[in-house]
């Protein structure tokens, strides 16, 4: 048995590990007055236990939904990208858990799929990109790495959908960029959508999840890796029952209650959003669940995974009144919203104003802290971007990956605010 505790000032997290188990064991500081010399007493935070024979199954949440604060609703939503990973390696219990302390109304992740059909929470189809995992450290998994066509572009690397949930537990993931804070690499493991949802759950006010179907051509289409002399055959995701990706994705979340449509009684008691860059996905779903969905848009040079389309054609007048009819809003990427030349905001594109037109939300990607994605418009100021967008441009929400500066951005913001 191998036990890891790390922590920061605030919270304290504990990895109990086993050969044929898996649990973690979360706890959170919290000061009292009169206290020992440590200044700080343990108070449980979180359980959440993982066991083979009923892999992800969280445990309930403590408190009943009718004791907890409820959502906001009254300013745009803020959306923890992947969590709060401008402080700890994304998509992780530990950046989840950060970005519900800090404010957010939402918490945001990638859904994949293991070898054995278990869904996870891990942005790349590959383990090794960016080296956002440690699995590069692990001799055993030396030959694992293959060659798929992933949208049209071949990739090597080790593929997460090769890898057994077990073996998936194995690793640590690393924070991807290196000019944010390392200390904390190789100390996470990758969590399930089970586990995700019980970080949810188990908050103590109403937050919601905001889980993308990721790359679900790729997943459902299990492709067999290009055959070279060193690359053997073995067959991708499949499960039994004969389901699609986005069956087994929805299946789980009305396991743990989510349903209902926008602003219903029941979707604000469990919120969700659905979120994918790939139509078709959306429009499957939409006949499985009245969730609201959200249909992420990139670049508009790029082409859909699904439908071959230009995301230009997908912000066309006709296709915003075609999909209307499946989503409650869009996720642009900033840049398809406003135009940029030479690192300053240039034109102000008109998807804002014909989404709202047609009713539908608008939830932008990604707002980031670090001078390098700040336009020089804003002079260094994170808070003079969030001014912008939400006060100029009318967003509804925004993923950020730092949840604290844009919560307490709003608290000082807000006419109710008593820093005001």
């Amino acid at each position: 048995m191998l036990i890891r505790l790390t922590g920061t000032s605030k919270l304290l997290y504990i990895n109990v590990e086993y050969s044929s188990n898996y649990a973690i064991y979360f706890f959170k500081w919290e000061r009292k007055s009169k206290m020992s010399s440590s200044g700080f007493v343990l108070v449980p935070f979180l359980i959440l236990l993982t066991v083979w024979g009923c892999v992800g199954r969280p445990l309930p949440s403590k408190l009943h939904d009718s004791d907890k604060q409820p959502l906001q609703t009254s300013r745009p939503y803020n959306i923890a990208h992947r969590g709060a990973n401008g402080e700890f390696p994304e998509e992780t219990a530990a950046a989840y858990m950060r970005a519900i302390e800090e404010g957010a109304d939402f918490i945001e992740t990638d859904i994949l799929a293991s070898k054995d059909g278990v869904l996870i929470c891990f942005h790349d189809v590959t383990l090794d990109l960016n080296k956002s995992t440690n699995i590069a450290n692990f001799s055993q998994f030396a030959d694992r790495k293959r060659t798929y066509e992933v949208q049209g572009v071949n990739m090597t690397g080790w593929f997460v959908v090769d890898f057994t949930l077990e073996e998936l537990k194995l690793l640590r993931v690393n924070q991807r960029f290196s000019y944010r804070d390392q200390q904390y690499n190789g100390k996470y493991p990758i969590i399930t959508f089970e586990e995700y949802i019980s970080i949810a759950l188990n908050a103590e006010r109403v937050v919601g999840i905001y889980p993308e179907i990721k790359n679900p051509v790729f997943i459902n289409k299990h492709p067999t890796p290009l055959q070279t002399l060193e690359f053997k055959l073995v067959q991708q995701v499949k499960w039994s029952d004969g389901k699609k990706f986005e069956d087994k994705f929805v299946e789980t979340l009305t396991k743990y209650g989510y349903k209902g449509s926008y602003m219903s009684k029941e979707w604000l008691k469990r919120p969700a959003f659905v979120q994918s860059f790939a139509p078709s996905s959306l429009t499957y779903t939409a006949d499985l669940t009245d969730l609201p969905k959200i249909l992420l848009i990139d670049d508009v040079t790029v082409r859909t995974e699904d439908t071959n389309q230009t995301y230009y054609d997908i912000t066309s007048d006709s296709y915003l009144d075609f999909i209307k009819n499946y989503v409650v809003g869009i996720g642009p990427w900033k840049d398809t919203i406003v135009t940029t030349e030479d690192n300053y905001l240039n034109e102000v594109t008109d998807l804002v104003a014909n989404a709202h037109a047609r009713g539908l939300q608008v939830h932008p990607y990604t707002f980031r802290n670090e001078n390098s994605f700040l336009h020089l418009n804003f002079h260094q100021d994170p808070y003079s971007e969030y001014d912008y967008w939400i006060n100029k441009i009318g967003i509804d929400g925004l993923f950020t990956d730092f949840t604290g500066s844009f919560h307490d951005f709003q608290e000082w913001t807000s006419p109710l605010s008593s820093k005001n």
